[in-house]
């Protein structure tokens, strides 16, 4: 057991995100011994003169295995230097504070006033508690560390280690910055809960990620081979065959079910990292943890998402691709294990139990997509769920992705779009995820839209939506063999419009806008048509024009005055197509969501006209037809001037 899961080269080093060093901050009491601690530490020798204060000291590269260079602030503990103090404190990665063993008071302080103004400080880095002096403690009142401290190590948890040394005696004194940069290269908290004694559930989601890895055969279990495979990538070091024996020993004897026939099982696997880190081994789970790409946040490292294949111009989006969309559909066939195209809420979990946590159960996914009867998502409503994470942030798409399984690279899950600049040229998008942006006074019909578009019932209590929503569907084309489009319509409440205007390129993302309204009511149409003129105004001044449909909603109600008039000249006017009347209540949609895609699909088209556009238009007309006459005639004079020079050539060479 000694030798297994034991790091043969550096574990702060080689892993994406190492330190470039770590930096430890020395606070307490005057007079506690704080200089005399750091002196000691670098020099080797007790100080006979320590001045007041000390620069910053370097402890050498190769002090400690991890091979990852310690800078130790001295600070200052005068009234007059707090402000220096807690400067520093805010830049440290580890705080030491220190007491003097022969000065009980000085302990006393550390929960009256110096661990408080940790917190008032939001100084959220692992503490150190050093005992200088331990040398000139009274032996007559000798008390355990573990007696002094435990009290104050329940009351804050932020403490790490606490431990006693003497600078003069040269006692446990590489043993403290020992443990102040292993508490910050292999902090305790990302890992273990102190309270439970169990590992955390994002540490267990990791280590499951990484077991599943190293599972070749996928049998459930590592086999002897397997295990010295992750033995010697994980440390460099093979397993002897006695070893592996001795392992497995280990766990049988504890957990029973930790091995069976075919080797180690994943409770096994688990039960020895928490094991390790119960003996203070944390550097063993850490190593692996970052040899499998983990930071300390227990996600995958920035580096290894590839976050240029998302660069893209405001008018641009970026799809999953045909490969990455049946990658998805045989994970849903794989957790759907009865066939029934209903994958419920546990095995959703289970598909993103070897991720940091479900990207889906917050806003803006959470009740994005269509529910079963059974609260369960089909196909159709799984892959619409991964489009408008791809959508939203592709970042985070990729990086579940990974965290699900994604065997090949990275870049071959996602694609960026044509410019949609470019898409109005062409006359068409090849876009399979469209995005719709829905515009409309309060209690017009857009929640309900939303709502009916992911099948929920409609329901006759209005409640205001004060937050932008989404709702993302696949929509069947019509026609024989219609290639199915995903389509995500975004609410956007009234009192958001101006905020979301108020960025230039705030329609980029909009691939068409939907304006609704109520048609029983004069007022609301009239809201309407002021966000439609809003809206298309935004897009003719920066140059983001987006196709505009009007939807007269509450089609069940009793028209106002004047209901098809004047929504048929305002169409007509600013050249768009008259309003399509809709029922949530009924459900009769008159194929609106059809609709929706194909406009979307033909971006030159359905573009409206506001009279300053029209005017702006017919301006820069008169100026392009002014500078053609002035053109042509420019060309005309050139042309005339090179025939009377022609002419005088001749006639001065006939003479």
């Amino acid at each position: 057991m000694s030798s297994f899961f034991m790091a043969k080269q550096s574990a702060g080093t080689g892993y994406p995100g190492a330190r470039a060093g770590v930096r430890i901050v020395v606070a307490g009491e005057q007079g506690t011994g704080k200089s005399s601690l750091i002196v000691t530490a670098a020099a080797e020798n007790f100080p006979t003169n320590v001045p007041p204060l000390l620069p910053p000291t370097r402890l050498p590269e190769d002090i400690y295995p991890d091979r990852v260079p310690i800078t130790i602030i001295d600070t200052s503990s005068r009234p007059e230097d707090r402000g220096k103090l807690a400067e520093e404190l805010m830049r440290a990665d580890a705080v030491v504070l220190t007491y003097a063993c022969d000065q009980p008071k000085t302990l006393d302080r550390l929960s009256e006033y110096w661990l408080p103004e940790l917190r008032q400080l939001e100084v959220k880095v692992p503490v150190i508690v050093v005992g200088c002096k331990l040398d000139l403690r009274d032996e007559q009142h000798q008390v355990s560390l573990e007696q002094v401290m435990s009290p104050i190590m329940q009351q804050f948890r932020e403490i790490e280690t606490c431990i006693e040394c003497s600078a003069y005696k040269h006692i446990q004194i590489p043993e403290v910055f020992y443990y102040a940069q292993k508490a910050v290269l292999h902090p305790t908290g990302p890992l273990f809960d102190q309270e439970s004694q169990t590992l955390k559930p994002r540490c267990v989601r990791a280590l499951k990620r990484i077991f599943i890895l190293c599972d070749h055969d996928r049998d459930g279990a590592l086999s002897d081979a397997e295990l010295n495979d992750f033995q010697v990538k994980c440390f460099n070091a093979p397993l002897q065959p006695s070893e592996i024996v001795g392992v497995k020993r280990v766990v049988q004897d504890k957990l029973p079910e930790g091995v069976n026939e075919r080797g180690l099982t994943l409770t096994g696997f688990l039960f020895l990292h928490a094991l390790f880190i119960e003996k203070g081994r944390l550097e063993t789970t850490w190593t692996v943890l970052r040899k499998f790409g983990y930071n300390n946040d227990i996600k995958l490292a920035d580096e290894l998402i590839p976050h240029s294949s998302f660069k893209r111009a405001p008018d641009q989006s970026v799809e999953l691709t045909n490969e990455a969309v049946e990658f998805l559909t045989g994970i849903y066939e794989l957790f759907d294990s009865d066939a029934d195209n209903n994958l419920r809420p546990y095995e959703i979990d289970d598909i993103f139990s070897t991720a940091p946590e479900s990207p889906w159960d917050e806003s803006p996914y959470k009740d994005a997509a269509e529910r079963t009867a059974l609260g369960g998502l089909s196909v159709d409503a799984f892959i619409s769920e991964w489009a408008l994470m791809t959508l939203l942030d592709p970042a985070r798409s990729v990086e579940n992705l990974i965290y699900i399984g994604y065997p090949a690279d990275q870049s071959s899950a996602i694609r960026v779009t044509r410019r949609r600049r470019l898409d109005r040229k062409k006359q068409q998008s090849e876009r399979n995820v469209f995005q719709c942006f829905v515009f409309g006074p309060r209690n017009a019909g857009k929640s309900a839209l939303l709502n009916s578009f992911i099948g929920r019932p409609y329901s006759d209590t209005y409640t205001s939506t004060t937050d932008e929503r989404y709702a993302v569907n696949i929509v069947d084309q019509a026609g024989p063999g219609g290639i199915k489009k995903t389509l995500v319509l975004r609410e956007i409440p009234e009192d958001m419009v101006s905020k979301l205007l108020s960025s230039k390129e705030s329609l980029a993302p909009c691939d068409i806008a939907l304006f609704v309204y109520d048609s029983s009511d004069a007022s609301s149409w009239k809201r309407a048509t002021e966000l439609l003129v809003e809206v298309a105004s935004h897009g003719e001044d920066n140059g983001f024009e987006v196709p505009c449909l009007i939807v007269a909603a509450k089609d069940d109600l009793d028209s106002f005055p004047m209901a098809i008039q004047e929504p048929t000249r305002v169409s007509q006017d600013m050249g768009i197509e008259a309003p399509i009347p809709i029922s949530s209540k009924l459900g009769d949609f008159s194929n609106l969501f059809r609709r929706i895609l194909s406009a979307a699909e033909h971006p030159h088209l359905s573009i409206p006209e506001t009279e300053a556009g029209r005017s702006r238009k017919q301006y820069h007309r008169l100026i392009n037809r002014s500078l053609m006459f002035v053109s042509v005639g420019a060309a005309v004079a050139i042309v005339g001037l090179a025939a009377y020079r022609v002419y005088a050539a001749r006639r001065s060479s006939s003479s």
